[in-house]
């Protein structure tokens, strides 16, 4: 019997450890905790990545309008208050930039929104539109005694014009409004080049231009008897419809760098977008920083520029919405302005194919 009592503590210890077991397995009994036991690990999969900072991230910007709402951006940058950090390169012309996609040499570019679609159409998927960064920059300017107020009014005239876009442009609004050219209206392209046109309007060689801002600005302080006749962006809009806006410049990422660095593309849109709507609200600043950046020669021709610059941030649907409207007009005047054909829903940066 003294034995017995002896193993009695024993069992009701086995006891005891058995019950304590069994409820900790028992469904809806759940053991106490305490501050000190580990926790189950936190599933951070639908947390997006921080951008590197390290990762230099090459932007080229083209001289001009498409250019201008960079600036804010590049000052950051050279001050060293940038989220990302950059390595910009100034370009004049737009046939520079291309390649430099192609080959991976640039990351990101500022291009004439044509100028995109015909690269798209060259290597398929190669880049895509991030936003759309600029509409109408374009205006009939007339020389002193010439009155315009409507298409009409250029029916049998000589209009010259730069070559490439704004002619594509100007070609498109003719044919909408009734003008057939080469037959209804003449445009003339021996001024390619919208400073030498500026030029020539200036000196009173030209009649009736079509020019771009900010020589619009020059050319009408070196010869105030110079007048707006027509804004191409307030007809444009009345051609095409609201969808149909002028969308003229456009910021675009090679398509492989947006797949590898999809959180330095959004870090990216987010400083872009602040730097154009700096450039809207703060023209004077903006002026001398795009003079300061090389962006533009004159901050203060730059500055009293922008306001009718026509700057803007469009992404997603809204950007896709004008493009394709654009694209399809552009295509109905001369197919070889946007590559030949009109480009995919591929083209756009965010949307499903």
């Amino acid at each position: 019997m003294k034995r017995s009592f002896q193993l009695l503590p024993l069992f009701l210890a086995l006891v005891l450890t058995f019950t304590f077991v069994l409820s900790s397995c028992t469904p809806g009994v759940e053991p106490e905790t305490t501050g000190s036991e580990t926790q189950a690990p936190e599933d951070n999969s639908g947390i997006e990545a921080a951008p590197d900072k390290n990762l230099s991230v090459r932007i080229m910007v083209l001289s001009g309008t498409t250019g201008f709402g960079m600036a804010p951006l590049m000052d950051k940058a050279a001050n060293g208050s940038s989220a990302l950090t950059y390595s910009f390169s100034v370009e004049n012309d737009a046939s520079n930039i291309t390649p430099a996609l192609l080959n991976g040499s640039v990351d990101i570019a500022a291009l004439p929104t044509n100028a995109a679609a015909t690269l798209y159409a060259k290597k398929a998927d190669s880049i895509q539109i991030l936003a759309v960064n600029t509409l109408g920059v374009l205006y009939v300017v007339t020389g002193e005694g010439v009155t315009v107020s409507s298409f009409a009014d250029l029916a049998g005239k000589t209009v010259y014009c730069p070559a490439q876009n704004p002619t594509f442009i100007f070609s498109a609004l003719c044919t909408k409004n009734g003008l057939t050219p080469g037959e209804g209206i003449t445009i003339d392209n021996t001024y390619a080049q919208p400073a030498d046109l500026r030029t020539a309007l200036a000196a009173g060689q030209v009649d009736i231009a079509v020019l771009p801002e900010p020589m619009v600005t020059i050319a009408q302080s070196a010869n105030p008897s110079l007048t707006i006749a027509l804004d191409l962006t307030a007809e444009w809009a009345n051609a095409f419809g609201d969808a149909g806006a002028l969308a003229q410049g456009c910021v675009v990422v090679r398509t492989a760098f947006a797949e590898e660095h999809p959180a330095e593309v959004a870090a990216f849109l987010e400083e872009y977008a602040a730097s154009i709507a700096f450039a809207k609200e703060s023209p004077t600043e903006a002026g001398e920083m795009i003079q300061t950046q090389g962006i533009f020669t004159n901050g203060a021709v730059a500055a009293k520029a922008l306001p009718g610059c026509n700057l803007c941030f469009l992404t997603g649907e809204e950007m896709a919405a004008k493009l394709d409207t654009f694209y399809q007009a552009l295509y109905g005047v001369a197919p070889a302005s946007v590559g030949g054909a009109l480009p995919g829903r591929g083209l756009y940066y965010g949307l499903s194919k």
